[in-house]
């Protein structure tokens, strides 16, 4: 919040936004830096053993996987529709 702020103060005068605007910009960055820090305990805590991103995700039809089947896998609608994946 507060590198928002200094970054607002140090504008020039006739650029500066009106008065709602930087209090709203103020309050999505405390929100933004609240979410971040808790997400950071989360994975902290989790001790989870590989960091994973769907870019690492190896496509080959040696593992019977596509790029095909990766956005039908990522939007998990299969939970909501409750079946298993087969590939």
């Amino acid at each position: 919040m507060a590198k928002v702020y200094q970054a607002l103060l140090a504008m020039p005068v006739q650029e500066q936004p009106t008065l709602h605007s930087p209090v709203a910009r103020l309050a999505e960055a405390e929100l933004q830096e609240s979410a971040e820090k808790k997400t950071t305990m989360f994975l902290r805590f989790s001790k989870l053993r590989y960091i994973a991103v769907l870019e690492n995700i190896l496509c080959n039809v040696q593992r019977n996987f596509t790029n095909d089947h990766l956005p039908a896998l990522t939007d998990c609608s299969f939970i909501d529709r409750s079946q298993n994946v087969l590939l």
